[in-house]
């Protein structure tokens, strides 16, 4: 059995962290470690994504796990700049932003994003550490 990928995700309580997680609890390489979320922490995720209940009995946190391969960045925009900002995630973890922040390639730190649009940039891709808004979750997945 090969391992599975740990993914965090930040801002789990809208819309898109809600998409993301669908499509992570049911994807046999990865696993789930934490969901981020100061409005909801504690709760579980199925009392804000109605439509996961029976599915997974995690609850969101507040508390950001460094023990993870990918941190997905579901916030809105302009908060993925000040999230990073604010918390220290170390250099090992990668990171998909699926806000607009660095969609225009951007750094923040010693990180340089790179928009992930399979089209254009698909050979940047697949050495990136950072990916920017990507055209489509199944390639932030292949990481």
């Amino acid at each position: 059995m090969t391992t599975k990928i740990k993914v965090g995700i930040v801002g789990g309580a809208g819309y898109t962290g809600g998409e993301l997680i669908r499509i992570l609890l049911n994807h046999p390489a990865t696993e789930i470690v934490f969901v981020h979320s100061k409005s909801n922490a504690h709760n579980y995720l199925y009392q804000v994504h109605k439509d996961l209940h029976g599915d997974t009995d995690l609850k969101f946190s507040h508390v950001i796990n460094q023990k993870i391969d990918v941190l997905f960045l579901c916030v809105g925009h302009g908060d993925a700049k000040k999230f990073l900002a604010e918390n220290i995630i170390t250099e090992k973890i990668k990171i998909i932003d699926l806000s607009q922040d660095f969609r225009l390639g951007g750094t923040t730190g010693k990180r340089k994003f790179v928009y992930g649009l399979p089209e254009i940039n698909k050979a940047q891709i697949a050495k990136a550490n950072n990916i920017a808004n990507p055209g489509c979750f199944a390639t932030a997945i292949q990481l």
